[in-house]
Order: C-alpha cells, then sequence, then structure tokens
C-alpha cells in the first residue's frame, strides 16, 4: 500500500522539448547571421544610388510587403504541402534573391529583387511558427519560443559586427555572405527534418484548420495582432531603415557604427529572452507583454532625442531588453488561441500579415517624419504606438493554460475521448482529479 502512495505522490515526467524544435533553433541562428550582416548594408547601399531617405525606407517596406501579399498563400501552403517543404523552399528563395541584391546596379533593380525576397520569407517564417505551435507541449510554448527567437538573435549580436566591416570593403559584400548561409540553412533545415515524423505532414483529421475569423474573436488574439503590428514597425521597420541613418546623419559617425548599435539591441533582447520564456510559461503571457511594451515603447522616444553615442547606446540597449521581455510570450499566446491539435496556418498568416504590415507602413511613416520634421518625432511616434498597445495587453484575459487542463486534452488526443473505455489506474492526474491506484 505505500507502495501504491508513493506512487501517486510522484509528479508525471516534464514534457521535453523534442529534437525537431532545437533544429529549428540551429537554422534560425544560421539565418540570423547572414540577416544580421545584411541590416547596416541595406541602407547604405540603397543610398548609394542617390535616392532620398523616404526612398530607403521604401527598399525596406518592399520586402515586408511581398511577404504580407504572398501570407495568406503561405498559409495555405502549409495546410497543403506540409511546414517542411514550405520551411526548406522559402529560405531557398531568399537565398536566390539576396544574391541577385548584390549584382542590382540600379536602384529599382534592388527594389525587385529585394522585394521577391518576400516571397520566401513568408514562407519560411509561417512554416517555422507552425512547426513550433505543432511539435511544442502547451506548458513549454514560451520557453521554444524564445530559445527561437533567442537563436535569431543571438546570430544578430554578431552578424551586424561583420556587416559593418564589410560594409567597408563593398557595399555589394554583404548580400553575397548573407545568400551564402541562406544556403546553408536550407541544407541543414533538409538533412535534419526529412526523416522526422514529427515533421511529417499530418494526416487527414476531423479537426478542422481554424479560420483567421474564429480567432479573431478572441482578444488574446486581437491583442497580439497589435503587439506583432507595434514589433514589424518597430523592430523590423524602422530600427532597420532608420538607426543607420540617424547614427550617420545624427551622431556624425561611420556608417559601420550602425552594426554595433544593431548589435547592443539584439544583445538586449539575447539578456532577457530566456528568462522570459520561462516567465511566460509560470505567470502567464500579459505581465510580460505588458513590461515589454512600456520598456520597449519609452526607450524608443529617447532613442530620437539622444545627442551623444553613450545615451543612444543606452536607449538602444533598454529597447532591446523590452522587446525581448515580451517576444516569447506573444508567440506562445498566439499558440494557446491556435491549440496543439489545431491546424492554424491562415491564424499564423495573419499574424505574420500584421507584423508585415507595421514593417511597410512603419519605415515609409517614420522616414516621412525624418525627411519633413525630425528623426525626434519619428521615433516618438513609433514609441508611442507600442505604449498604446500596452494598454489594449493590459484589458486582454490570460491564455496560460492550467496545467490540470493540459493534462486533460494530452489524454484526450493520445488516447481518444477521456470516458471512451475503461480508465487505467495508472495515478496520474486525469481530468483534474487524481485517480487512487488499486491496493
Amino acid at each position: 500500500m505505500r507502495r501504491g502512495q508513493r506512487a501517486v505522490s510522484a509528479s508525471p515526467p516534464q514534457p521535453q522539448l523534442p529534437r525537431e524544435v532545437w533544429v529549428l533553433v540551429a537554422v534560425s541562428f544560421v539565418i540570423a547571421i547572414g540577416f544580421g550582416i545584411l541590416a547596416p548594408a541595406l541602407p547604405t547601399f540603397a543610398r548609394s544610388f542617390d535616392v532620398s531617405v523616404l526612398a530607403v525606407s521604401a527598399v525596406v517596406s518592399a520586402f515586408a510587403l511581398t511577404r504580407l501579399l504572398f501570407a495568406p498563400a503561405s498559409g495555405r501552403l502549409v495546410t497543403r504541402l506540409g511546414e517542411r517543404w514550405v520551411y526548406v523552399s522559402g529560405i531557398t528563395i531568399v537565398g536566390l534573391s539576396t544574391v541577385a541584391c548584390a549584382f542590382a546596379a540600379s536602384y529599382w533593380q534592388l527594389l525587385l529583387f529585394r522585394s521577391l525576397g518576400g516571397i520566401g520569407s513568408t514562407m519560411f517564417t509561417v512554416s517555422a511558427l507552425a512547426l513550433l505551435v505543432r511539435m511544442t507541449p502547451p506548458p513549454l510554448r514560451g520557453r521554444s519560443t524564445g530559445l527561437w527567437a533567442t537563436s535569431f538573435l543571438l546570430g544578430n549580436v554578431t552578424g551586424p559586427l561583420v556587416g559593418g566591416g564589410l560594409v567597408g570593403l563593398s557595399p555589394r559584400a554583404p548580400f553575397i555572405v548573407y545568400g551564402a548561409a541562406l544556403f546553408v540553412a536550407a541544407f541543414v533545415g533538409w538533412l535534419f527534418l526529412r526523416r522526422s515524423t514529427l515533421a511529417d505532414p499530418e494526416a487527414v483529421s476531423d479537426v478542422a484548420p481554424m479560420t483567421v475569423r474564429q480567432a479573431l474573436r478572441d482578444p488574446t488574439y486581437r491583442a497580439s495582432l497589435l503587439s506583432s503590428f507595434v514589433n514589424g514597425w518597430a523592430v523590423f521597420g524602422v530600427r532597420v531603415s532608420l538607426v543607420p541613418l540617424f547614427v550617420v546623419e545624427a551622431l556624425d559617425r561611420e556608417a559601420a557604427f550602425a552594426g554595433i548599435a544593431l548589435s547592443v539591441f539584439a544583445a538586449g533582447n539575447v539578456a532577457t529572452l530566456l528568462v522570459s520564456g520561462r516567465l511566460a510559461d509560470t505567470i502567464g503571457r500579459r505581465p510580460p507583454m505588458v513590461v515589454g511594451l512600456l520598456v520597449a515603447g519609452g526607450s524608443t522616444v529617447w532613442v530620437g532625442y539622444t545627442t551623444g553615442v553613450s545615451a543612444f547606446l543606452a536607449a538602444t540597449l533598454i529597447a532591446g531588453l523590452g522587446t525581448g521581455m515580451l517576444t516569447p510570450a506573444q508567440g506562445a499566446a498566439v499558440a494557446d488561441v491556435i491549440g496543439s491539435r489545431g491546424r492554424g496556418g491562415p491564424v499564423l498568416a495573419g499574424y505574420q500579415m500584421a507584423a508585415d504590415i507595421g514593417a511597410i507602413v512603419g519605415p515609409l511613416a517614420a522616414g516621412l517624419l525624418a525627411d519633413r520634421l525630425s528623426y525626434s518625432a519619428a521615433f516618438t511616434l513609433t514609441g508611442a504606438i507600442a505604449l498604446v498597445a500596452a494598454v489594449v495587453w493590459f484589458r486582454a484575459p490570460e491564455s496560460l493554460p492550467r496545467r490540470d487542463e493540459h493534462t486533460a486534452a494530452q489524454i484526450a488526443a493520445e488516447g481518444g475521448c477521456l470516458d471512451e473505455g475503461p480508465e487505467v489506474p495508472t495515478g496520474r492526474r486525469i481530468a483534474g482529479r487524481p485517480r487512487q491506484p488499486d491496493a
């Protein structure tokens, strides 16, 4: 009897992250190194064609525009063909378009080639998110999202430093290096996922794909769309398009210093991502979202009013800390809306589209303000939108699944209905109530 009692008190084994998640993390790191190399070079290369700040921002926005336009098709491709094929193909397409950018002879060629890369970008982003949602146990969603984002940002810490040095050699060199990194990433993804049963396309089931209309009924999903829009505006739009120009024209520093600034921002992200992922899995998704948006928004406003290098780097670091705080919770909240057994390609595509809209509108609006008014006005608008999103998240409900809800759902998914057939006295928790084993 005592043995049975000890079995009851023993906690069930903790879920572990599948190997496939670590493969996604490794591939993301390879991609990030190349992206970090390209980030400080793209605005400078576009500016070399003797165009305005608005035109430079248009190159960044064009990439996001094609991502936005192709996102619905990417969601459907994931549903029909499976995540693995879409994932590898998307990375390869971005690699080809990036190498083509290196040989652009005019601004319009650069704009065209960079735009085509957006098609592949949305393919591998949506498919990677779908794989994370499907393969990660619900109690580990925050941590898996944090690891995935951390790998991307670790690459960004070193990438801009290399990219800043490559710009000094040739403004075209970073594009060739980034293209090569993408080809390596595509090969690594294909090599390690080709025989994975978890990464296999899902069999036809009775579970219908969740539609965007259904997801929009959930206030958590609506809040996630807004914060994704803010993230696209600030991180993938304004920070990539305006910070390198702000460094040169407002702080009067060399273009290579932009790589240091982007690395400082990425380092702030890395410092909080893993911690915030665990927080999102314990205290909930909403607290890290609210705190992260407040910190990121306030520090972004501060960036626009800095006049010295020290204050600029301090504000950039704090902005990175805030962004790292909200990133895992945001991805986990969207996964909560879809659920482990859900097929949410269109919902994930909508979530990604919100970031793309922000990355399109943000650089254009901020670039226009920088041309007509000042860089301070551009960064103030960017930070203010983040503060509005913090208020929306403060009013959103908590989406973190309770432990007993997860256990019941997991057993139902693996063994059919909870009331299907006789119950086995294992001593594990079923439907929120502990079962006592026979003496």
